[in-house]
């Protein structure tokens, strides 16, 4: 199944000119990514009137509240900026996550300088940007990342993994019927497997539906357990017991020496010497080998496209 997430980015990483400076941020992710995702690109700053270029504008805690204040113009920009949140959020449908501009204080997911006042003061600490917190409530399900820390590959990969995922059943709701809901759950078994066996099994019995529940509510029931088993990253356990289980399926149709030999690429993954995606190649070309079909429409094999398989890592990126 071919799919595109719909993904809201900011609108200066590689698309506008807007950022405070003028300026247009290039980035790697942003420029890979625009091949295989429908990104509805936004500038919360632009959209209530600061222009461009424009005098910067801070996050600053007045009691229990977080203003937007721009100190070189005195002016306030909190409420302009609430109800701008406010109605995109509330406007959006059918999205498969944000993808927003990093240490921004209206697109900041976690890194945002929060001040105390509007001089020359040390921050407080750090927190969400408006713009970003917005969509964090508005969304908590969805997969939202910032630039800088797509960096790193682990990140990356785990971000890129829950896209893909619900924009697949997105498409698949939209067929309408029970067998698309079970042929979805059978195709991510072992991906769900690698992130949480607790969350796969509850997700097996809501496809199950003993009650007959309607449809609808089995959906949404579903949906919600998707985004909760994806949550968090794989853990290296639970992927090489996945690694092992699917090899289960062919290990009595190959060699000892091959045998041998996979089990080595495994211990190798294990200890950091070989990216997942090496061990994964091999066992599905053993699937294509030996046709088997329980396998064969595994996404744990392409969680997302081949095109976005970068083990490359800037060693900046944050620990998970």
């Amino acid at each position: 199944m071919t799919v595109r997430p719909r993904v809201v980015v900011s609108k200066c990483l590689e698309f506008a000119a807007c950022r405070y400076d003028g300026q247009m941020i290039n980035d790697p992710v942003v420029a890979l990514l625009k091949e295989q995702v429908e990104f509805l690109p936004v500038c919360a700053e632009c959209e209530i009137g600061l222009g461009v270029p424009r005098e910067p504008i801070r996050l600053v805690q007045q009691g229990n509240m977080l203003q937007v204040l721009q100190p070189a113009t005195g002016r306030d920009a909190t409420a302009a900026m609430l109800a701008f949140c406010r109605t995109f959020m509330a406007d959006q449908h059918d999205l498969d996550g944000f993808l927003l501009k990093s240490k921004s204080p209206s697109c900041g997911v976690g890194d945002v300088r929060i001040y105390p006042s509007v001089g020359k003061v040390a921050a407080l600490g750090r927190g969400r940007g408006i713009f970003g917190g917005a969509a964090r409530e508005s969304f908590p399900d969805l997969a939202i990342e910032d630039e800088a820390r797509l960096s790193n590959y682990r990140i990356r990969e785990h971000y890129f993994t829950r896209l893909w995922a619900s924009a697949r059943l997105r498409a698949a709701r939209a067929a309408g019927t029970m067998r698309a809901l079970v042929k979805f759950h059978a195709d991510h078994k072992l991906l769900l497997l690698a992130h949480s066996e607790k969350e796969m099994r509850l997700l097996g019995k809501i496809v199950a539906n003993p009650a007959r529940r309607p449809l609808p509510a089995l959906w949404d029931e579903y949906a919600a357990g998707l985004a909760r088993a994806l949550a968090n990253p794989a853990r290296l356990t639970a992927m090489i017991n996945v690694l092992q289980h699917a090899f289960g399926h062919v290990t009595d149709r190959v060699r000892a020496a091959e045998r041998r030999h996979f089990l080595a690429q495994v211990e190798k993954y294990r200890t950091g010497k070989l990216p997942l995606s090496a061990v994964t190649a091999l066992l599905a070309a053993l699937v294509v080998r030996f046709e088997v079909a329980y396998l064969a429409d595994q996404t744990f094999f392409a969680p997302y496209p081949e095109q976005l398989m970068l083990i490359t890592d800037s060693g900046k990126g944050r620990p998970l």
